[in-house]
C-alpha cells in the first residue's frame, strides 16, 4: 500500500468502514445466537451445502495465502544473505517449497510448540520492528530530510487513472479478513449491546494505526516507483538504518521479520484445516482417507495434499518474470476466495434475522439489513476490482489476467467443494 504514499490512508480507512466494521458486527450477532462458527451460521441461514462451501473457502484461501506470505519471507531473508536475491524467482520458489514443508513437519508434532513460537514471534518480529520503522521515519523527517513520497494535502486522494490505478485497495480487504474469529468472545461481555461496538471502535483505530503508520514510514523512505511488494519493508529499513549509521542491524531486523512471518504461518497452518476436518467428519463431506490424523491428532493428510498444490504454485514464481507481480496474483486469489465466504455470511445473517427475529441473541446489530447490504456490496466490488491487473505492476492483458484469476478461484475455491458435495457418501460420516 506504500506505493500510494499519503493516499494509502484513504485506501485503508474506506475498506475498514465498508468491510471490517460490518464483518465484525454481523459475525458478533451470529456468534451470540448460533454456535458452530461460519459453517453453522451459513448452514442455518442458507443451507448445509453452502455452509460447507463457506468453510472450504476459509481453508482454500490459505492455499494462495501461504505462497504469498512465503514470498515475503524469501525477500526479507534475502536482505540477510544477498539483497539481489529478492528479485529472483528461482530463489523465491525454493524458499516457498522448503519453508512450507518444514512448517508442515513442525505442525505435525502438535500445537504446543507452535503456539509458543507464534506468541513470541508476534512481539519479536511484528510489534518491535513496526515501532522501530515508524520511529526511524519520524526521526528522518524531523532532521529536515524530504519524504520519498509527497505528504501534502494534494496527495490525500489516490491518483485516478481508471479502476486499474486503485486495484491494490483489495489488499486492505484481505488485511482485515479473519475478524469473524474474534466474534466468539461477544458472549463474555457483561453488556454486549454497549460494550461490543466500543470494542470494535477501539480495535478499528488500533488496526488502522498498526497498518497506516508503518505504511507511511515506507513511503517516506522509498520512492513509490521503486517499492517491491515483497521486499518493501526491508528496502525502507535498509535506507533508514544506513542513514543513521545503523546498517549493521539490517540482517537482525530481517531475521526478526522472518521469525514473525513463519510463526504466523505455523499458527494459521492447522487452524482452517482443523475446521475443515471437524465439519468433514461430522457431516461426512470428506473421504475417510482425509479424515485420519497422526499420533498428535494433526490432520497431516490434508496438509500434505494442500502442500502438493502449494509446491506447484510456488514453482510458478520461477516462471513469472516479476516476483512482485507473482506475489500480487496469489494475494489477489486468496482475497477472491476468502470474500466468497464473507458474501455467504452476510446473506445468511440477513436471512436469519428475517426468518427468526425472535431467536435469542446476546447481541443485535442495529440496521442489520443495511449493514449486511453494505458488507455484501463491498465484498462483491472488491472481487470485481481484484480481477483487474494493477497499473503499478506494468502493462498486462486484462482479459487474460482476469480469466487466469477466475480459473484459479474456480479450481481451488469452487470446484473442490462442488465435487465433494456431489460425490458425498453416507459412509463418510465419522464420530
Amino acid at each position: 500500500m506504500a506505493v500510494f504514499g499519503l493516499a494509502s490512508v484513504v485506501l485503508y480507512v474506506l475498506p475498514a468502514i465498508v468491510f471490517l466494521v460490518p464483518a465484525s458486527l454481523v459475525s458478533a450477532e451470529l456468534a451470540s445466537g448460533w454456535q458452530g462458527g461460519v459453517y453453522n451460521w451459513v448452514s442455518q441461514g442458507l443451507s448445509p451445502a453452502m455452509g460447507f462451501v463457506a468453510v472450504w473457502c476459509q481453508f482454500a484461501q490459505t492455499t494462495f495465502y501461504y505462497p504469498a506470505v512465503l514470498a515475503y519471507v524469501a525477500s526479507t531473508l534475502a536482505y540477510v544473505i544477498s539483497p539481489a536475491l529478492a528479485h529472483s524467482g528461482v530463489y523465491t520458489a525454493a524458499v516457498i517449497v522448503v519453508v512450507f514443508w518444514a512448517s508442515v513437519l513442525t505442525s505435525a508434532r502438535g500445537a504446543t510448540a507452535v503456539d509458543r513460537l507464534a506468541s513470541y514471534g508476534i512481539v519479536i518480529g511484528t510489534l518491535i520492528p513496526g515501532l522501530l520503522l515508524v520511529v526511524l521515519a519520524a526521526s528522518y523527517l524531523l532532521q529536515g530530510n524530504h519524504s520519498a513520497a509527497p505528504l501534502d494535502a494534494h496527495h490525500v486522494l489516490p491518483p485516478w487513472h481508471g479502476l486499474a490505478s486503485i486495484v491494490l485497495i483489495v489488499n486492505s480487504f484481505f488485511t482485515y479478513a479473519g475478524v469473524e474469529v474474534n466474534a466468539v468472545h461477544v458472549d463474555e461481555l457483561r453488556d454486549a449491546p454497549r460494550e461490543f461496538p466500543r470494542a470494535i471502535l477501539v480495535a478499528v483505530i488500533l488496526i488502522l494505526l498498526v497498518f497506516v503508520l508503518p505504511t507511511l514510514a515506507i513511503s517516506v523512505a522509498v520512492p513509490p516507483a521503486g517499492i517491491s511488494l515483497t521486499a518493501g519493508v526491508m528496502q525502507a529499513f535498509r535506507h533508514l538504518l544506513d542513514h543513521f549509521g545503523l546498517g549493521v542491524l539490517v540482517p537482525v531486523i530481517g531475521i526478526g521479520l522472518v521469525v514473525a512471518s513463519v510463526s504466523g504461518l505455523l499458527d494459521w497452518l492447522t487452524g482452517p484445516s482443523t475446521g475443515l476436518l471437524d465439519i468433514g467428519r461430522e457431516r461426512g463431506y470428506l473421504p475417510p482417507f482425509f479424515q485420519r490424523v497422526n499420533a498428535n491428532a494433526v490432520q497431516v493428510r490434508i496438509l500434505v495434499a494442500q502442500g502438493i498444490v502449494i509446491t506447484l504454485i510456488g514453482l510458478l514464481y520461477a516462471l513469472i518474470p516479476s516476483v512482485s507481480r507473482a506475489y500480487w496474483i496469489f494475494a489477489a486469489l486468496a482475497t477472491e476466495v476468502y470474500l466468497i465466504m464473507y458474501v455467504l455470511m452476510f446473506v445468511a445473517a440477513a436471512n436469519l434475522r428475517r426468518r427468526h427475529p425472535e431467536h435469542p441473541r446476546g447481541y443485535r446489530v442495529p440496521a442489520l439489513a443495511t449493514i449486511c447490504a453494505v458488507g455484501t456490496l463491498a465484498s462483491v466490488a472488491a472481487c470485481l476490482i481484484g480481477l483487474l491487473p494493477p497499473s503499478q505492476l506494468g502493462h498486462a492483458n486484462v482479459a487474460v489476467y482476469a480469466l487466469g484469476l477466475l480459473a484459479g478461484v474456480l479450481l481451488i475455491g469452487v470446484l473442490p467443494p462442488a465435487l465433494l458435495l456431489r460425490l458425498r457418501r453416507p459412509a463418510w460420516k465419522s464420530s
